[in-house]
C-alpha cells in the first residue's frame, strides 16, 4: 500500500482544505433579504471549521475513479459538509447534547438563539440537496449522478445518520449491548463517511461491486474514527478537541470505553483500521493521498 511521507501529507491536506473551504463557501447564498439572519446563521455553522473530511473524501474517490467533472464533483462535496453541519447543529441543541462549543467557537445555538439554531440547521440539509441537485445540471453523466445524489439522501436519512441519532437518543441514560452500540455507530457515524467515498465514485460511474467494497470500508473506518472519538473524550482536553470533553459521560451514554474498558476499546479500532486498509488495498485503483487520509482520519489525536 502507497502512503506519502507525513510532512508531505499534511502539506497537501492543508492546501486541500483552503481549497475546499473556499469551494464550500461560494455555494452559500449571499442575497442580502428579510431572511438574512438564516443565511447567517448557515454560514457561521458552515465556516465554523472542522478537517472538511467528508468533501475530501467524496473528492478523492470520485478521482480514484476517472471522475474529471470540477463542479459536478464540488456540488456533490459542498452538499455532504451541508449534511454533515446540519447535524452537529442539531447535534448541539439544549434537548439533544446541549452543548455550548463546537470547533473551538460557541455553537449556533448559542449565538443565534435555540430558534434559530434548529432552522439553521433545517436550512442546511434541505440548502444541501438543492446544491447537489445543481451538480446534476453539471454533470454530463446524469443517471450516475442520481445515482450519487440517491446514496447522498438514503445515508442521510432514516436508514443512516438520523436514524442512528433517532435510536442514540432514545437508548440514552440505558446500558446498551455491543449489537444496539455498532447499530448507533454504525448509522450516525459510519453512514456520511460510507456515502462521501460511494457517492464519489458513483458520480465517476464506478459499477455497483467498487460501490459495495467502498461502502464496507467506510463501515469500518466509521467504526474505527468512532470508538477513537470515545476514547479521546477521556483523555484529550476541550482546547485541542474543540468540543468539550466527557460530554458521553454527562449525558450518560454508553460507549465502547464504559462497556469494554479502554484497552480493548484501543484494539478494536486497531482491528476496524486493519480491517479499512485491506480492502482499501484491494480496490482497482489506488490513490496515496487517500490511503494515508484514512490511516490518519482512523488514528486521530484531535
Amino acid at each position: 500500500m502507497k502512503l506519502l511521507e507525513d510532512d508531505l501529507f499534511q502539506e497537501r491536506m492543508q492546501e486541500k482544505v483552503v481549497e475546499i473551504e473556499e469551494m464550500i463557501k461560494g455555494f452559500l447564498p449571499i442575497e442580502m433579504t428579510e431572511q438574512k439572519t438564516i443565511f447567517a446563521a448557515m454560514e457561521y455553522s458552515l465556516m465554523a471549521g472542522g478537517k472538511r473530511l467528508r468533501p475530501m473524501l467524496l473528492q478523492e474517490s470520485y478521482g480514484l475513479f476517472g471522475g474529471k467533472e470540477k463542479e459536478a464533483v464540488q456540488a456533490f462535496m459542498a452538499a455532504i459538509e451541508m449534511i454533515h453541519t446540519y447535524s452537529l447543529v442539531h447535534d448541539d441543541l439544549p434537548a439533544m447534547d446541549n452543548d455550548d462549543y463546537r470547533r473551538g467557537k460557541e455553537t449556533t445555538h448559542r449565538v443565534f438563539g435555540e430558534d434559530m439554531g434548529i432552522l439553521a440547521g433545517d436550512a442546511l440539509l434541505n440548502f444541501a440537496y438543492e446544491t447537489a441537485i445543481g451538480g446534476i445540471g453539471k454533470s454530463e453523466k446524469k443517471e450516475a449522478a442520481v445515482q450519487a445524489l440517491a446514496i447522498l439522501a438514503k445515508k442521510a436519512g432514516i436508514f443512516g445518520m438520523v436514524g442512528g441519532q433517532a435510536v442514540d437518543v432514545e437508548q440514552t441514560g440505558k446500558t446498551l449491548t455491543k449489537g444496539q452500540l455498532d447499530f448507533i455507530y454504525r448509522l450516525k457515524t459510519g453512514a456520511l463517511l460510507e456515502a462521501s467515498l460511494m457517492a464519489g465514485a458513483a458520480l465517476a460511474g464506478a459499477g455497483q461491486e467498487v460501490i459495495q467494497e467502498l461502502e464496507e470500508i467506510g463501515k469500518n473506518v466509521g467504526m474505527a474514527f468512532q470508538i477513537q472519538d470515545d476514547i479521546l473524550d477521556l483523555t484529550s482536553t476541550t482546547e485541542e478537541l474543540g468540543k468539550p470533553v466527557l460530554s458521553d459521560e454527562k449525558n450518560e451514554k454508553t460507549t465502547y470505553v464504559s462497556l469494554y474498558g479502554m484497552e480493548k476499546a484501543k484494539h478494536a479500532v486497531e482491528e476496524y483500521s486493519n480491517k479499512a486498509l485491506e480492502l482499501l488495498a484491494g480496490l482497482p485503483a489506488e490513490s496515496a493521498y487517500l490511503n494515508t487520509l484514512i490511516l490518519k482520519l482512523i488514528h486521530r489525536t484531535k
